[in-house]
């Protein structure tokens, strides 16, 4: 009876995600006691790793580049700390928090305009807070695509840049927006003969400084214009294959160079991978499909509750039982449903799914909807009681990915409903990402592990197997020298990241030309890029939130019987891990 209530739940909640149309959008992640002053902020998801709130002297909104000119000469001058925040946050590291409480958050809300698009060159120039969405559209209207882009579009152009933020390709370029951006300007702390504001203006006659500003972590000032190469619109066909995950470390490599846009979703627990196979095909071809993520859409607030609760009871009870039937549930159905494909906008009658690009390659309509007192909105929310998670997210050299995989499942064979929790999130979402010349990007052509997993409300409570998910973060991260997605991760998945990076001194310096008060610097990317130390906070229950790598029992949950240990294949890797009394 508790599995099936448990099904019962998950299904009522998939089935409202699928058919609710309306939203209440997402709240301003920026808060202030008085008109722009006294302000905080945080993200999308209304926590930052370490729980911390961050706080603001005041807000400034500019609405053209001039404004943001003058507002940079002023903070600096008063030799204030800035950072910049977009319209949505959704990075999960601190990256948008100003140190102490006189900094300066500026806005790049109304920075949102498409200045220029030249159809014969195909260049497009926008202003940094231009959203994904804005972005494929308004190329898709003059006849041209962003050939690579994130899944979801409630991102800001500023934003993607910074934190590196990427599709899934091996061809070209690459997924990485930041390999199609030709020129762009940034403005920087400057001295009095520059006004207090420097304006640069970068193309690829000037790569020293275009390689480090293309994912920059918001340190090397504020992005305000970006101009991208852009290509002809074209039409694409997709097709989903469930397929054991017996030979997947044989297959990821060949299968990246095999389709154009091809990723992979694996299911670790289930035993089987999902293969997205992907082409560009004639703009002739039939077709008007449409991208519309289940995962993206607005869903009713009671229906995120109970699959919430869910969760919360299954964790408290340590049921891998009832997770692994919610996680079978939840991903047959989402096959089922094509992710939330559809072949004319509609209805889902086959593969494969052929349309244009711009209504294929991302979405998110849950931002869109009227506001509706909460009674829909996106799973996230953290206005209500809905999805409440950690992420992992870093790419494996091709070289080497193989052997990551071959652990992954060596590790559930030990635990063979260790991962069902992942499952729950839709398993890890692997997307091809490329060596790319920017500074802080890939460093060779490699695979992108996505795993979003349960996180608890109680900051001292670990979760159920709370070792393994550690041992594959750190297998991941220190076996396999894997590189962290910028935009997301706990803490340490940052630690010693920089030293991975062979041009990081390059960059350094052009930071240090750049910035070097240290103004658009705060503690976390200080840390990060290794002049303040490493991110690795020690403290009673570090651990479990991914602070720290636990050295002592205390940096795990002692009281409730998990203690520091070795991983169970990895040997060098150090877990919270639940032991029993006699073990102890």
């Amino acid at each position: 009876m508790e599995i099936f209530q448990q099904i019962l739940l998950s299904t009522s909640g998939l089935l409202l995600a699928v058919f609710m149309v309306a939203c209440s959008p997402p709240e301003n992640h920026i808060k202030c006691s008085s008109t722009n002053t006294n302000c905080t902020i945080t993200n999308s998801y209304g926590t930052f790793p370490d729980r911390s709130l961050c706080q603001a002297a005041n807000v400034a909104y500019p609405t053209t580049e001039e404004e943001l000119i003058s507002i940079v000469a002023g903070a600096t001058e008063a030799e204030r700390k800035v950072k910049v925040a977009t319209r949505y946050s959704h990075s999960i590291p601190k990256l948008v928090c100003p140190d102490g409480q006189n900094g300066l958050l500026i806005s790049t809300n109304y920075l949102n305009r498409t200045l220029e698009i030249d159809v014969q060159s195909m260049k497009m120039s926008v202003e940094s807070g231009v959203t994904l969405r804005q972005l494929i559209n308004e190329a898709a209207k003059a006849g041209l695509a962003l050939p690579y882009s994130p899944y979801w579009w409630g991102l800001t152009i500023g934003g993607l840049l910074s934190t590196g933020a990427h599709g899934s390709t091996l061809w070209g370029k690459g997924s990485a927006i930041h390999d199609y951006v030709v020129a762009l300007t940034i403005i920087s702390p400057g001295g009095p003969e520059d006004g207090y504001a420097k304006v640069r203006s970068l193309d690829e006659s000037n790569s020293t400084e275009l390689n480090a500003a293309k994912v920059s972590l918001g340190v090397l000032g504020v992005i305000s214009k970006v101009t991208l190469q852009l290509q002809p619109l074209f039409k694409r066909s997709i097709s989903y294959v469930v397929k054991k995950d017996t030979d997947l470390g044989d297959q990821v490599a060949s299968f990246g160079r095999q389709h154009e846009f091809a990723d992979i979703t694996w299911y670790p627990s289930q035993g089987k991978a999902v293969y997205r196979i992907d082409d560009r095909i004639s703009s002739n071809t039939s077709g008007n499909g449409l991208y519309d993520s289940i995962a993206f859409r607005s869903t009713l607030s009671l229906g995120l509750a109970a699959i919430r609760a869910t969760e919360d009871a299954q964790e408290s009870l340590k049921d891998p039982d009832g997770k692994c039937a919610s996680a079978k549930l939840i991903t047959s159905t989402l096959v089922n449903l094509a992710y939330g494909l559809t072949n004319n906008g509609i209805v889902f009658t086959g593969y494969p799914i052929i349309g244009y690009h711009n209504r294929l390659q991302s979405s998110g309509t849950c931002l869109d909807s009227p506001e509706d007192a909460l009674i829909t909105a996106c799973p996230w929310d953290s206005r209500i009681k809905g999805e409440y998670f950690f992420q992992a997210t870093f790419s494996i050299s091709l070289s080497v990915v193989k052997s990551f995989i071959q652990d992954v499942q060596n590790l559930v064979k030990l635990e063979p409903r260790a991962l069902c929790g992942l499952e729950q999130y839709n398993g890890i979402l692997m997307r091809y990402v490329k060596a790319s010349s920017a500074y802080l990007g890939k460093e060779d052509d490699a695979l992108d592990f996505d795993m979003t997993f349960y996180r608890n409300k109680d900051p001292t409570k670990p979760r159920l197997y709370e070792d393994i998910y550690e041992e594959i973060e750190q297998l991941a991260v220190f076996k396999y020298g894997g590189l962290p997605h910028w935009g997301k991760n706990r803490n340490l998945v940052f630690n010693g990241a920089l030293k991975k990076y062979k041009n990081a001194g390059a960059f350094l310096r052009v930071k240090e030309m750049y910035d070097p008060l240290g103004l658009f610097s705060n503690e976390w990317a200080d840390q990060v890029l290794g002049l303040k130390g490493e991110v690795n906070i020690i403290k009673e229950g570090c651990a479990l939130e991914g602070l720290c790598i636990c050295s002592q029992d205390i940096h795990c949950a002692p009281r409730d019987g998990y203690l520091c240990r070795a991983g169970k294949i990895y040997q060098d890797a150090r877990v919270c891990a639940l032991v029993s009394t006699s073990e102890q």
